[in-house]
């Protein structure tokens, strides 16, 4: 079993001295999915939710939480992103959408968390614009799909 990166000799968390590791092209992929009822998931395709583009907005939120996952996860490095995109798949026999993120970097860390983050804000923002029509929605299933560079080299989820 690895050690715990974050926890020094005498059980205090610390932030990981990067300083040292070499920068490397970095790539992280995660998804999740946000399931609501018919009718909400109809609103959404039709561009009909009265705040507006839910998806557009939540593309933006997701990408926007991407760049500052630093500021909500007490031990991420701020990272210099150099892409980061949100895109969204119609699963129209769930009434569900699947959200997918990739962040990129040329960097000493990698990019998972940030990914991850921005797959949570996205499908967060769906529901907030949506909660008016559906309390009911569930987000579920959010995973690290897919990740490469840095010491520990390429991970990719079976079945992906």
């Amino acid at each position: 079993m690895k050690e715990f990166t974050h926890i020094d000799e005498d059980g205090a968390v610390r932030m990981v001295d990067v300083t040292d590791k070499a920068a490397t092209d970095r790539r992280a992929v995660a998804e999740g999915r946000i399931v609501m009822n018919r009718d909400t998931y109809e609103r959404i395709t039709d561009t009909r939710v009265k705040k507006g583009n839910v998806l557009e907005t939540a593309r933006i939120a997701g990408v926007m939480a991407a760049k500052r996952t630093s500021e909500v996860i007490p031990m991420c490095h701020p990272l210099f992103i150099t892409g980061a995109r949100v895109d969204f798949y119609p699963e129209p026999e769930n009434h569900a959408f699947r959200i997918e993120a990739e962040v990129r970097v040329k960097g000493e860390t990698g990019v998972e968390m940030e990914a991850l983050h921005a797959v949570s804000v996205a499908a967060l923002t769906v529901y907030d614009m949506c909660k008016a029509y559906d309390k009911g929605m569930t987000i579920e299933g959010i995973r690290l799909m897919a990740k490469s560079g840095g010491k520990s080299g390429v991970y990719q989820r079976e079945g992906a």
